[in-house]
């Protein structure tokens, strides 16, 4: 129960138990996952185009693309699995017992791209990150100007201006001693 015993509403953080075909879904390998998804999203809509067609219930594993993608893919053929999907041989087939539903499996399949797009970003953002660590004298720069700021201040604010300071007796000459700005009349 929530605060004061009344229920989570419907803006809770707290998100929903993930079901089978949704966990596997989230374990394919992040530098896969996006294209591995977009190809068993397009054999789904295709199988729920036409869900009498047999060219679109059966996938030959030994397709090149379709080996690349999906075949070679840790945990993707466990994923079509779980969508219902039977191996027979070196190809995968699903019964025609099983219907696809929009809401259950292309909801599922965009939801899952949109979870790898983030996890891709951020780990974009962690390499950037990680690429960006300084070496030792770089460092050290740093570390030296902060403690410079540091120091000036401490220093405290400038509250009084420069003084003229008085040099010495020594002789002081004028530019009318030289003749400069002196008007020979004209």
């Amino acid at each position: 129960m929530g605060y004061g015993g009344y229920a989570p509403g419907a803006n809770s953080r707290m998100p929903d138990k993930l079901t089978d075909l949704q966990q596997a879904m989230r374990a394919l390998p992040l530098d896969k996952a996006m294209e591995t998804l977009a190809l068993i999203e397009k054999l789904t809509r295709n199988v729920m185009k036409d869900q009498s067609e047999p060219k679109f219930r059966k996938i030959n594993l030994t397709n090149d693309k379709i080996k690349n993608v999906i075949a070679d893919v840790p945990n993707a053929i466990v994923l079509l699995e779980e969508m219902g999907w039977v191996q027979e041989a070196d190809s995968l087939v699903l019964p025609e017992t099983v219907r696809m539903r929009h809401e259950t499996h292309i909801v599922g399949l965009i939801d899952a791209q949109d979870h790898f797009k983030t996890a891709c970003e951020k780990e974009k953002v962690r390499l950037m990150r990680a690429a960006k660590a300084v070496d030792a004298d770089v460092e050290k720069t740093r570390q030296e100007i902060e403690a410079d700021r540091k120091e000036k201040a401490a220093d405290g604010p400038v509250t009084q201006g420069s003084k003229a300071n008085k040099l010495g007796a020594g002789q002081f000459m004028r530019a009318s001693d030289l003749g400069i700005g002196q008007g020979s009349g004209g």
